[in-house]
């Protein structure tokens, strides 16, 4: 899919863009899916792919392999693979930038008040949710957690209180 596309009127070319998004385990097991979901529905993003899933050793690899030679390598493997995690896509106008307000700073101590990890979070190894951090890492983290035949291509009815003609 490409970062740029004409999502309401002609004319009008609005970055439409798609983002990876990872409920973590602490956060499954906190119970709080819907409370973090709500708050990018509430944005008015699309949720394009959503699943619960356990990872395997090899996808959280592939994820933190940027990490690789890092010596907490191994407990992000671990923790990743610890418990289910909530996979998901979200698309909109520029939604890299705006999901990674959304969650706040790395470490919640650091995080504002209103973001993910600024309400519900304690320690930075335990930050309850990853969000990618470019339009470019996105594309690559989606594609690693979904296939293309995962993710829908709709329209919600509220996209004209969203965005001008």
């Amino acid at each position: 899919m490409s970062d740029f596309y004409n999502v309401h009127s002609p004319g009008v070319r609005q970055t439409v863009e798609r983002t990876f998004i990872a409920i973590k385990p602490d956060a499954v097991q906190r119970g709080l899916i819907g409370q973090i979901i709500q708050r990018f529905e509430s944005k008015g993003f699309k949720l394009v792919g959503l699943k619960l899933m356990s990872v395997s050793k090899e996808l959280a690899e592939a994820h933190y392999g940027e990490h690789k030679e890092r010596p907490f390598f191994g407990g992000l493997v671990s923790f990743l693979t610890s418990s289910p995690v909530v996979a998901m896509v979200w698309e909109g106008d520029g939604v890299v930038a705006s999901a990674r307000k959304i969650i706040g700073a790395t470490n919640p101590l650091e995080s504002a008040p209103g973001t993910v990890r600024g309400d519900f979070g304690v320690s930075i190894g335990r930050n309850l949710i990853h969000g990618s951090d470019a339009v470019e890492t996105a594309q690559k983290e989606i594609a690693l957690w979904f296939k293309e035949e995962e993710l829908s291509a709709w329209t919600p009815e509220l996209t004209g209180w969203l965005y001008e003609d």
